[in-house]
């Protein structure tokens, strides 16, 4: 949905307009970068309930048009399991309920298939390649089954934020680990990096509270025989005050008549902060002693409104600045200054 206001004039009158857009189903579940494959190495000891993460797809589009389901093609191997984030969205993950026979088979090709709800419903398919390879019977598991971050939102890029730990019971190769992030959504790519060897997850890119204020993503941690633990990491922003507030004038009626009425609107303006919580909270105030209040109006507007009447032989013409300043420490602020003009009507004798 989106909003926008209209300014009647003379006298001035203020609305706001909200439009509402409907979904349609116009877009097919899509797997991340187009992928054709996905390839996993599985241990033939992999013992029945090993989990295997896939790679989700999206859909962009809302409700029951978007992703509802996902299938995995038949097979005497694996069942897909189905987990829901917080935020509604779904992640699958393929689980062992037979074990693997590299003798009798060295390597399997399943089709994962994602499904809207639309109608006509709509899908997006991806290949599985499974190879089979010999004796590696642990997985690496993390010594935590969700990271819990704090970053500020103007941590420099470089800065290590939280570093993961996974252990595998295997010697040699097979107990080497790799570490990489997964299934990150939205800006979560450009932001985070892992370090593959040390498993320290660093700010790689530019965060913006007022972007995004919490940030999930999914770590596997793979050994050398291909089996992998995962994890998840979740960053929650702090908020700074890096926006000062911003004023637009929206209407101003100079020249105003002298004989105008205690309380005329002589401007209307709207003020914005990006800042969130007190750091967007704004107060206005008028510079120096002038006939003229500040009253608010609708969320984010101001009403500039006459606090005494006027006398054009006495006074003909104001320089008002406003000014609005938000509650952050240390706040911020910004003016504008308005020139009113007093028009004369005949109120002297000779």
């Amino acid at each position: 949905s989106f909003s926008f206001e209209v300014i009647l004039e003379n006298p001035i009158e203020l609305h706001r307009i909200t439009v509402e857009v409907l979904d349609i189903n116009d877009h097919a579940p899509v797997f991340p970068n187009k992928e054709k494959s996905i390839s996993f190495e599985m241990s033939e000891s992999a013992v029945a309930g090993v989990q295997f993460p896939l790679r989700s797809a999206e859909d962009l589009d809302v409700g029951q048009n978007g992703l509802q389901d996902y299938i995995l093609s038949p097979n005497d191997n694996f069942i897909l399991k189905q987990h829901a984030n917080p935020d509604g969205s779904k992640y699958v993950e393929m689980v062992l309920q037979k074990p693997l026979d590299r003798e009798r088979n060295s390597h399997l090709s399943l089709k994962l298939i994602a499904v809207d709800g639309g109608t006509p419903q709509r899908s997006g398919t991806v290949n599985i390649d499974v190879t089979v390879l010999d004796a590696n019977d642990n997985i690496p598991v993390f010594n935590q089954s969700v990271y819990k971050a704090f970053v500020m939102e103007n941590t420099i890029k470089g800065t290590s934020i939280i570093t993961v730990n996974a252990t595998d019971a295997d010697s040699g190769s097979y107990g080497l680990i790799s570490y990489s992030l997964y299934e990150m959504k939205g800006t979560a790519a450009d932001i985070f990096s892992i370090d593959e060897n040390t498993g320290t997850v660093s700010v790689s890119g530019q965060i913006d509270y007022e972007k995004d204020r919490k940030y999930e993503v999914r770590v596997e941690a793979k050994d050398q025989g291909g089996l992998i633990g995962t994890s998840k990491i979740i960053f929650d922003v702090a908020d700074v005050n890096d926006n000062a507030p911003v004023i637009n004038i929206m209407s101003f009626s100079s020249p105003l008549s002298e004989d105008a009425r205690l309380g005329t609107t002589v401007a209307v303006f709207n003020v914005k902060d990006a800042d969130s919580e007190r750091n967007g909270q704004i107060k206005c105030s008028i510079d120096g002693k002038l006939p003229f209040k500040i009253e608010s109006s609708l969320t984010n507007y101001y009403n500039l409104i006459s606090d005494q009447r006027f006398d054009r032989e006495s006074v003909s013409e104001y320089n008002i600045t406003i000014t609005a300043t938000d509650m952050g420490s240390p706040p911020l602020s910004s003016s504008t200054k308005l020139n009113l003009k007093i028009s004369d009507v005949n109120d002297n004798a000779p």
